[in-house]
């Protein structure tokens, strides 16, 4: 059967797949809640591939396709293979360790530091402090898990007056719904909805209903737009604009067919509530931007917004390995029970239908044959040594194609690896992946920390002025093993050659995986013993200098001889002296 239609999107490599064909179809068992009436259909098919992606995920591709009517994918095996993909490529995406660095605080404990790093260096240490009260490392991993399996996730952030700082939540991709103005060039949607369907709960006599959270800029006076306001990260600059937000629940059995996500009836909304009594309708936010960050997997391509998924391209690998595993089971199975055919034996019979039994490969089983008899066994262990071989192609193949490599994936034999340049070479693939994947994370990160110091200001936070922002980023660790000890070499070498400054030399070693926090404290832990060293010596040349002047005055007296306590000559503790006062 021909394809209906030929599409080329950012969802094509799902189209081998006729579960995702027939994604909007009602009564499609694989897909259910794709026949809302209240999604958008240029939406099903991404929706579609973020559940394929999670079945994967799951160990349950095979129970999606049978949802299609394909009985026979239920007998499919699958080991986790997706599973260890997407935790492989997220482990090397993240690296060991991230924090957040503000440009230009490295040089607040200098001697000089230069103009504005004494307060990039507070912002630093605020931002830190709220990464910490918001869990941001427990954040961060589950959002990027979203982004490698899924191609796309949600940060939304809050302003919470209780807790006085703001808010970070995560929310999954299949709840974003982007509103883009297709005459304008924008870089960021305007109006954005997060939606879902609530289940319906006959216990608290709740219908079934879809709730949407919606987020969207707009003047900040509809009749008189010469209203204006000063904003504190853009002082002298008025604004006309801001983001109002609206929380509302719709029941589904009030909704007719053509009203979609950005037309719902306002007039059978029901409105949510804050704690304190405010109803979430237009609510001003007292901001001019969207609280919310689209993080992508990938760069996405010239047009499109989404990004894609570590596993996309080798999902047909997956489902060849997985049929390859379900073969090789069955063949283990004749291979440790093997079929055998008898000849000319003596079977014996059940005495209650007088028919033969059947007989049963087991230990210790002794048949009767008669003088022709005989008995052939089938040999299936070279088919089953060919499915294994198989089965190590596929890995093989997988991994190149995704470009984790084997090396990455930890299946590469030594032995295949003359030297570490070698291993280097093997491992370029994943290097230019892993750069490629926080090249596309860089300014998104950027962003977030740009919208949490702008929502400190809006909310007064304790020691948040008015101003621009600091420029900060996520500094992420190496995401393979470094040769620390010749970092470590270099790094000295360097810095006492005077080519390298003390920060950038820290910077060195906290980059090669060395257990430095900060790296403006590891500089000022290290200038402060540098001075305590350089008094001490200091003291010490000066004591000895005066024991050797009493010691002289007691020989112009004649009372006793000049004594020495070391084999020193006489000028050495003056060279001593004068040297540890040039060091100081």
């Amino acid at each position: 059967m021909g394809l209906r239609q030929f599409v080329i999107d950012a969802w094509s490599w799902l189209n081998y797949k006729p579960v995702v064909a027939d994604a909007g179809r009602s009564g499609n068992r694989a897909f259910p809640e794709l026949a809302s009436t209240w999604l958008p259909p240029h939406e099903l098919r991404r929706l579609a591939a973020y559940k394929v992606l999670a079945a994967y995920d799951n160990n349950q591709a095979g129970q999606l396709a049978a949802a299609s009517g394909d009985e026979a994918a239920l007998e499919r095996r699958e080991l986790g293979d997706a599973a260890n993909l997407v935790d492989t490529a997220l482990g090397y995406v993240l690296g060991s360790d991230q924090q957040i660095a503000v440009e230009g605080a490295e040089h607040a404990d200098e001697e000089a530091p230069e103009p504005g790093a004494t307060e990039a260096a507070a912002a630093q240490e605020r931002l830190r402090k709220w990464a910490e009260k918001e869990l941001l490392t427990l954040r961060v991993q589950q959002a990027e898990r979203n982004a490698v399996l899924l191609g796309d996730s949600v940060y939304v952030l809050a302003w919470n007056p209780e807790k006085q700082r703001p808010t970070l939540r995560v929310y999954d991709p299949g709840f974003f719904f982007p509103q883009w103005d297709d005459e304008q060039d924008e870089d960021f949607p305007s109006r954005v909805h997060l939606a879902w369907e609530l289940p319906e709960d006959k216990d608290a006599g709740l219908k079934a209903r879809v709730r949407r959270v919606t987020y969207e800029l707009g003047p900040i006076s509809d009749d008189d737009e010469g209203v204006v306001r000063q904003y504190p990260w853009e002082p002298g600059r008025p604004s006309n604009m801001t983001c109002y937000l609206t929380d509302a629940e719709w029941l589904l059995e009030d909704l007719k067919r053509g009203e979609t996500l950005d037309q719902l009836p306002m007039d059978k909304a029901a409105f949510r509530v804050r704690p304190d009594g405010t109803e979430l309708n237009r609510l001003d936010l007292l901001i001019d931007f969207v609280p919310v960050i689209h993080i992508t997997n990938t760069i996405p391509d010239g047009g499109e917004h989404w990004g894609r998924s570590a596993i996309a391209r080798v999902l047909q690998g997956l489902d060849e390995l997985a049929a390859t595993d379900s073969d090789s089971s069955a063949a283990s199975a004749t291979t440790g029970t093997p079929i055998i055919g008898l000849a000319g034996a003596r079977l014996p019979v059940d005495r209650a239908t007088g028919r033969p039994e059947k007989l049963k490969v087991e230990a210790g089983a002794v048949w009767q044959l008669g003088d022709s008899g005989r008995m052939d066994a089938l040999d299936t262990s070279p088919q089953l040594a060919e499915l294994r071989a198989r089965v190590e192609h596929l890995l093989d193949r997988i991994a190149s194609n995704s470009r984790i490599t084997a090396a990455g994936l930890g299946t590469l034999d030594a032995a295949d690896v003359p030297s570490g340049y070698a291993f280097k070479l093997a491992l370029a693939p994943l290097d230019a992946l892993v750069g490629a994947m926080r090249l596309a994370r860089e300014h998104k990160y950027r962003l977030l920390f740009k919208m949490v110091q702008r929502l400190f200001q809006a909310g007064r936070g304790e020691g948040w002025t008015a101003g621009e922002s600091f420029p900060a980023r996520l500094a992420w660790a190496p995401h393979t093993p470094t040769d620390r000890a010749a970092v470590l070499e270099e790094v000295v070498q360097a810095y006492g050659a005077g080519v390298l400054s003390l920060e950038t030399a820290v910077s060195m070693l906290m980059d090669a995986g060395y257990p430095i926090d900060d790296a403006s404290q590891e500089v000022a832990r290290i200038r402060a013993k540098a001075e305590q060293q350089a008094a001490a010596r200091l003291a010490e040349a000066a004591a000895m200098r005066s024991a050797q002047g009493e010691h002289g005055d007691e020989n112009e007296d004649g009372e006793e001889g000049v004594t020495r306590s070391d084999s020193r000559e006489p000028g050495e503790s003056r060279r001593e002296l004068i040297k540890a006062g040039a060091e100081r």
